[in-house]
């Protein structure tokens, strides 16, 4: 299918400092003021240049005569190095890691890689502090590297000096008489509904997307009417509980998402506890407030391909104009379910692994159930092109995909893009604590129905923070198809069925097979 043209304008980065207290200092500098002359012989002996930025910055200032310590994060260079501790003269200095990022995050989301996320947001680049392409879960996307990694260091500054290159993808290839619908770089918002999340986040992240031109997803708790000023850019999910849905919200929607099953917890259905189910929530859920609502793991009128073929088509009978998506999880047989899809008429196939989710999914579904999505992807990709249907249909993966770098891997494996839930949410200054099931579980005012804790999030402010981190996100892509000599991110994803022979796959390498060699077939 030859690709329309793609006329857009990137929205334009602006500072979106945090308004609470995000950020969190890497390291203490603590000084005892009894012991302090200020002398100054610390800030005579800081280095001026830190990192890889090469932005010059002292550490100590001396106004007045009186010693001040800035900001130690944006300006000490690590625990290693610790020459102001040793050249103070009175043993009035003691620098530490910051307990406070010692208990941030996980090994998926460490605390370097939500620092980098909160600063991409803030100023739509990373500064080079921080790990911003992977995490320390010790396997999946985080033992894989693009070869030019292993090759010479990854740097910013020519990141962010490449050329623009083509990052768009069409989001339907049927030839089906329906709109082709572009988006200007690989992603789009994933599902997350009212309850789940708050309304002034739903509104942050519609507005994020119409800048961008791409899309985000209502989930399966309905359409707020206040979304419908983002109507071209928003996604209508209908999910096993039919919350919500009616015949007027998939008529509005350019995609429609239908929901079998969720990576997270697939085979448990969803839920959303009482105290989130405010009289707001049940209302445009049409159920009664502060009763507990779980929704069916299976859709009580798909049980055959041929259920799920008349299922599609009754979406796509209701609104003619409509792409459909269907979103499965990644069982075993997850081939099977993705060719299934195509003969039921999807545009779309949204893969989602076990890694997604928000804090309300239970852990022991979401690391035990289903299977990763960095390997589910390939097994469908090759499925498809072995039955000549690949070029018919969206691959989109979602499910634990954190960084730019992230997306390439996963498109890199045979994905056309993907899905982006916990990042965004990330930008907004999420801090990974889990508290996301309770109405006032959430302190950052993102999973809350709370009126107060609503009030955190200003969705202007929230816009721009997300619209920053995929402007740093954009810079990056760039970045690695230059590095691989490419000119479009389509050019990235395999075009036939590429084979895993000792750890290499289409640019990529596993660290756990580093310098052997592999095969195309």
């Amino acid at each position: 299918m030859m690709q329309s043209k793609l006329v857009f304008k990137k929205p334009e980065v602006k500072p979106a400092l945090s308004k609470q207290s995000y950020f969190i200092d890497k390291y203490d500098v603590i000084l005892d003021r009894a012991k302090c002359t200020a002398c100054g012989i610390c800030a005579q002996t800081c280095p001026e240049y830190i990192g890889s930025a090469s932005i010059e910055y002292e550490a100590f200032k001396k106004p007045e005569g009186v010693l001040r310590i800035t900001n130690m994060s944006n300006h000490c260079l690590s625990l290693d190095c610790q020459r102001c501790v040793e050249v103070c003269p009175t043993g009035a200095l003691t620098v530490r890691i910051n307990p406070q990022y010692l208990i941030l995050g996980d090994r998926r989301w460490t605390a370097d890689l939500i620092l980098s996320t909160w600063e991409q947001a803030e100023t739509g680049k990373p500064s080079g502090r921080y790990e911003f392409r992977i995490g320390d879960s010790g396997g999946g996307f985080d033992r894989i590297r693009f070869d030019f990694e292993l090759k010479e260091e990854v740097n910013l500054n020519e990141a962010f000096e490449t050329e623009d290159l083509d990052t768009s993808i069409v989001l339907n290839k049927r030839r089906d008489r329906r709109p082709e619908i572009i988006i200007p770089i690989p992603v789009y918002g994933a599902d997350m509904s009212f309850g789940s999340i708050s309304l002034r986040v739903m509104i942050a992240r519609a507005i994020a997307a119409k800048a961008w031109g791409t899309f985000t997803s209502t989930g399966e708790g309905g359409y707020p009417k206040e979304l419908m000023p983002f109507k071209d850019n928003v996604i209508t999910q209908v999910a096993t509980g039919h919350f919500g849905v009616s015949a007027e919200t998939i008529k509005r929607a350019r995609i429609v998402c239908l929901k079998y099953a969720q990576g997270a917890k697939p085979g448990l259905g969803g839920h959303l506890l009482a105290d989130k189910v405010t009289p707001e929530v049940a209302e445009i859920r049409e159920v009664v407030p502060n009763i507990s609502l779980f929704s069916p793991f299976p859709f009580h009128n798909v049980y055959s391909v041929e259920d799920h073929y008349r299922h599609v088509q009754l979406i796509k009978d209701v609104n003619p104009k409509a792409l459909v998506s269907v979103k499965v999880s990644t069982p075993i047989d997850v081939d099977m379910v993705a060719i299934g899809s195509y003969y039921a008429g999807a545009n779309i196939l949204q893969i989602d692994g076990g890694f997604g989710g928000t804090g309300a999914a239970p852990d022991i579904a979401k690391k035990n159930i289903a299977m990763p999505v960095e390997y589910a992807i390939p097994i469908v990709h090759n499925y498809l092109v072995r039955e000549g249907v690949r070029d018919e249909i969206v691959l989109m993966a979602s499910g634990g995909i954190r960084t730019a770098f992230d997306v390439a891997k996963i498109i890199a494996l045979g994905a056309d893009g993907a899905v982006i839930g916990t990042s965004e949410l990330v930008a907004l200054g999420c801090k990974r604590c889990g508290n996301c099931e309770r109405g006032r579980g959430c302190p950052s005012g993102i999973a809350t129905t709370d009126p107060a804790l609503n009030l955190l999030i200003e969705p202007e402010w929230g816009a721009q923070r997300i619209i920053n981190m995929y402007y740093s996100w954009k810079k990056q892509l760039d970045y690695i198809l230059s590095k691989l000599g490419l000119k479009s991110i389509r050019e990235l994803r395999p075009e036939g069925v590429v084979k895993f022979k000792s750890g290499q796959f289409n640019h990529l390498v596993h660290l756990d097979h580093v310098g052997d060699s592999f095969e195309r077939v």
